[in-house]
């Protein structure tokens, strides 16, 4: 029998929840500043190579265990291939083609592979308000593609293009989420965890960019420099753990729903940094989103 996953209201849930999504809301601003001059796998190679020495760190803090058998160790391989380098990859690779906007709007698709294929591996079922809530957030988002489709200043092969590259991203993320309810990752601590995937993340990303575009490139600029601190400390070492300690708890499909509400976020900071205008359809579609995840997160 399936035990019985907290909701959305118990603060174990509730708390994690809402600061992964308020700070990867603001992490879509902070990557289109890194589209410079230095190769987005250069970039993204950075971030993972600070957060694993800050999630090594945090692990020597709370006095987890870094012990991990070879077996363990393949599946950290493939969670950081799958997490941190390809998913992060083909991201920054899409922001080269459409809106950041658009491509966190398109990565609240998550919610679909993450619940199909933790039911498909695992056998992890999903209640009747799941899906009512599923189907309503899928409505917002979708009048919120609408709406980033139509502002993107890029003609249509353009937007193809991203589309098709975000989506790849959100299969190799969502991949990597249902991976830690797999008993050989779930017996591990997520820090111990997270530890070896981000540092053969950080490895593969530099071995991909020596190969493509030669030696390291740097951005001396303070902003740069930030946004690489900021992306790997608080929009990794704070957060995946967090996320990932979310999936344990509460499954892939639910904890999913964080991309469902970082894009309103992305909009809302957008706003008041950005000048962002809302239309019609992106304030209805914020509103079926928030709804669809009102409902689901209620169900059990």
């Amino acid at each position: 029998m399936q035990a019985v996953e907290p909701g959305l209201l118990n603060p174990r849930v509730a708390i994690p929840f809402l600061v992964v999504s308020l700070i990867w809301g603001s992490t879509w601003l902070v990557i289109r500043d890194q589209l410079g001059t230095v190769p987005s796998s250069w970039s993204v190679c950075y971030r993972f190579a600070v957060a694993a020495v800050g999630m090594f760190v945090l692990a020597a803090i709370s006095r987890q265990s870094l012990r991990i058998d070879s077996s363990g160790l393949k599946w950290t391989l493939l969670l950081g291939l799958m997490q941190f380098t390809l998913n992060f990859n083909f991201v920054y690779a899409a922001e080269h083609h459409i809106t950041s906007g658009l491509v966190a709007v398109i990565f609240a698709l998550l919610i679909v592979p993450n619940a199909l294929i933790g039911k498909w591996w695992f056998g992890r079922g999903f209640s009747r308000n799941f899906v009512i809530g599923s189907v309503i957030a899928s409505a917002g988002v979708a009048l919120l593609m609408v709406q980033e489709y139509r502002a993107a200043p890029v003609g249509g092969q353009e937007v193809l293009m991203g589309t098709g590259l975000t989506l790849v991203g959100v299969m190799c993320a969502s991949v990597s989420n249902v991976m830690q309810v797999a008993p050989a990752v779930s017996r591990y601590p997520t820090t111990t965890i997270l530890a070896w995937s981000m540092l053969w993340g950080a490895l593969a990303n530099a071995a991909w960019s020596l190969i493509n575009h030669g030696p390291p490139v740097i951005e001396l600029r303070a902003g740069y420099l930030g946004g690489v601190l900021y992306l790997g400390i608080i929009g990794s070492v704070v957060t995946f753990p967090l996320y990932f300690d979310l999936i344990r708890k509460i499954g892939p499909g639910k904890a999913a729903y964080t991309s469902v509400l970082i894009p309103v976020i992305a909009m809302l900071l957008s706003t008041l940094f950005e000048g962002y205008h809302w239309t019609a359809l992106a304030a209805g579609g914020a509103g079926l989103a928030t709804l669809g995840l009102v409902v689901a997160m209620r169900s059990r």
